[in-house]
């Protein structure tokens, strides 16, 4: 009976022959999904957390920079055993306390406190060997970086507002005459927090794609199950067309998770005024003190820092999913692309474009751009190129990109076939589309020989939209 049980008939073989594909498609789909959700949150948070240190570390450079100018009429022209000069910079620099946690310390180079005006247990004491929990040199690297002149140091400490330890970013300066390490810290642990978020909300979208792929998935197997014994070849055709179109909502998914991630990056890009807040802060001080003209310098850098700030929100929501591409069209989208990448890699760069037809549907238009995108990118990071040229024009057979450069080409085991993860990226765009990319590269740019990359995606008729459409008759290609 288990035998009879367990012994497939021809319509359950029918059945398990159609679902098997589906079933291992649908995982390496979850797996695609899920490893580029993670590689593009992964850099995209990198990139933020980056930006937000260095953020504080320019805040920290100009704290320590405005703090020397304040004792520098002192420490100038006094000689290097001068007492009462030395007892004047440490109380300039013990009254220098900002926020909740800022403060500005001095060692000695023999490792004795000097200054330290949130932990005054600190001074007057010998902290040579001190390091942190992690075993981490504090005082011994301070005085390693001010005998070099300056430097950054990170380390764990104790936050005086809350006593619990938390990471730290130290600036720390040497006056060589005094023999002094003067430095001054700023908590991160709200960066590490922020980081720690994005995390968490990357897995939470990731689990949730899996949840959705597996719905869809459970819904498929159940249709063919239903209707496993009326099975035929061109019911499997028909299967593997829903699994295609299966595969363009998860590339239509993906340039939806893009935008949302855009929305996001511009709301938590208000990390990066933080540092602008302890510029104001300074500027708030001054003023309150009547002292106008001090506060002048502050306050031009934090105006500085906020166009950064703004400027590359909108870089970022322009990469991510640029308006343009959706209100004018590719033609515009992709010349706005090429003017941003002049103007930020000095390279010439030249685009032309003849007005088609017919109109090209909105998954061909994201494909060309991301495929010009990636192709700009490779050109600025790699290929050394002085002049780049992009053409954009339709023909009888359809619609043809061409990107060229004059760079150094590609590396020789991606000219041989070996494929990069960006070179894979365009194909499969291409593929989706049933168009095709082809890649010419020469290794020259010596002996004379002039070397570079060529480029060119085409897709077919199909995706030129009728010139009745009403849709397409108001967007440029």
């Amino acid at each position: 009976m288990i035998r009879r049980l367990f012994r497939p008939n021809y319509a359950q073989k029918l059945s398990l022959l159609a679902t098997l594909p589906l079933i291992v498609a649908c995982l390496a789909i979850a797996a695609l999904v899920a490893h580029q959700s993670r590689s593009m949150a992964e850099r995209e948070i990198q990139v933020l957390e980056r930006q937000l240190i260095e953020a504080k570390k320019a805040e920290l450079r100009n704290y320590v920079t405005q703090a020397r100018n304040g004792f520098m009429h002192i420490y100038g022209p006094a000689a290097p055993d001068d007492a009462q000069a030395k007892q004047q910079v440490t109380q300039i620099l013990s009254a220098m306390i900002y926020g909740k946690d800022g403060f500005f310390f001095v060692y000695d180079y023999d490792g004795t406190n000097l200054v330290s005006p949130r932990q005054t247990d600190f001074i007057n004491r010998n902290w040579s060997g001190l390091t942190d929990r992690d075993g981490v040199p504090v005082v011994d690297r301070f005085i390693e970086i001010a005998r070099q002149g300056a430097g950054w140091h990170s380390f764990t400490w104790e936050k005086p507002s809350t006593g619990e330890d938390a990471q730290m970013i130290a600036y720390v300066v040497g006056l060589q005459d005094w023999q002094w390490a003067v430095g001054t810290g700023v908590f991160i642990d709200d960066v590490i927090a922020s980081i720690a978020t994005s995390r968490q909300e990357v897995e939470h979208r990731v689990r949730r794609t899996f949840l959705y792929i597996g719905a869809i998935t459970l819904v498929a197997l159940l249709l063919v199950f239903a209707s496993g014994m009326l099975l035929n070849i061109r019911e499997r055709r028909l299967a593997d067309a829903k699994l295609k179109e299966l595969t363009q909502r998860v590339f239509d998914a993906q340039e939806e998770e893009r935008g949302r991630v855009a929305r996001e990056l511009h709301d938590s890009i208000s990390q990066l005024l933080v540092g602008v807040r302890y510029t104001l802060e300074t500027v708030k001080q001054r003023i309150g003190r009547g002292e106008y003209k001090a506060a002048a310098a502050p306050l031009g850098k934090g105006v500085e820092g906020l166009a950064t700030a703004i400027t590359e929100v909108r870089r970022i929501s322009r990469d991510l999913r640029p308006g343009v591409l959706d209100d004018l069209g590719l033609g515009p989208a992709l010349k706005a692309l090429t003017d941003d990448f002049a103007s930020r890699t000095g390279i010439e760069t030249e685009f032309t474009t003849v007005v088609f037809r017919n109109r090209l549907d909105q998954e061909a238009k994201i494909a060309l751009y991301r495929i010009a995108q990636e192709a700009l990118t490779n050109i600025e990071r790699h290929a050394k190129a002085t002049r780049v040229t992009m053409d954009l024009r339709g023909h009888e057979k359809g619609a043809t990109m061409r990107i060229t450069d004059n760079g150094i080409g590609l590396p020789l085991d991606q000219a041989r076939g070996t494929s990069g993860i960006g070179l894979r990226n365009m194909q499969e765009r291409m593929e989706q589309l049933d168009g095709s990319i082809h890649i010419l590269s020469s290794r020259g740019a010596t002996a004379g020989k002039t070397g570079g990359t060529v480029i060119e995606a085409s897709l077919p008729l199909s995706h030129l939209l009728p010139p009745g459409d009403e849709l397409a008759a108001h967007r440029l290609p």
